[in-house]
């Protein structure tokens, strides 16, 4: 069974994470998050098998030998992150739609594919600057990796236009209101 995917895409710190859970939890029986697989170390309270399926460089790319994602990329130097197939399907196969917090290449990837039964959604933050105080307020990343995730930040926005629609989040409810619009539109 085919079905549909709803994909909120953003660079890191812009609240799609956020978006999404709530998301979830008004519409966890329309809807399924899709568990990306990740070569990078769990952070202090993330749950392998809930959060990410976390596995090592080298079963990664075993499993991309093999065919089994969907769509996955080198995020960061020598951290990779995607979605399996078995993912996608486990979802579908309750007759549910897959919601997607993923990275921006990956969220175009994943369009690319899934064409009309895939709505990508671009999370804008207000600014650069404010993207910048939220990273830094989450206190999780080295000043190397803060700046890494900052320049990445700053190339991601020039795709925006790419997804099919753009949902600024200068106002956190709003920003959840009109996602959930944008769904519920979507998934009927």
């Amino acid at each position: 069974m085919e079905g549909k995917l709803i994909i909120f895409s953003a660079p890191s710190g812009a609240g799609k994470t956020t978006i999404v859970k709530r998301l979830l939890e008004k519409y966890g029986d329309k809807i399924a998050f899709s568990i990306s697989a990740s070569t990078r170390e769990p952070r202090a309270g993330e749950v392998d098998g809930k959060d990410y399926y976390f596995i090592s460089k080298e079963e990664f790319l075993h499993r991309i030998a093999k065919k089994e994602f969907v769509e996955f990329e080198e995020v960061y130097s020598g951290t990779f992150y995607g979605t399996l197939r078995s993912e996608i399907e486990r979802i579908w196969e309750k007759g549910k739609a897959v919601i997607f917090d993923i990275d921006v290449i990956g969220g175009l990837h994943l369009k690319r594919k899934f064409g009309d039964n895939a709505l990508a959604i671009f999370v804008q933050p207000p600014t650069l600057d404010v993207l910048i105080d939220r990273l830094r307020g989450r206190g999780t990343d080295s000043e190397e990796k803060l700046k890494e995730r900052i320049e990445k930040a700053d190339k991601e926005l020039a795709y925006a236009d790419q997804f099919d629609t753009i949902l600024k989040n200068d106002n956190l409810e709003d920003a959840c209101n009109e996602a959930s619009d944008l769904l519920v539109n979507f998934v009927k």
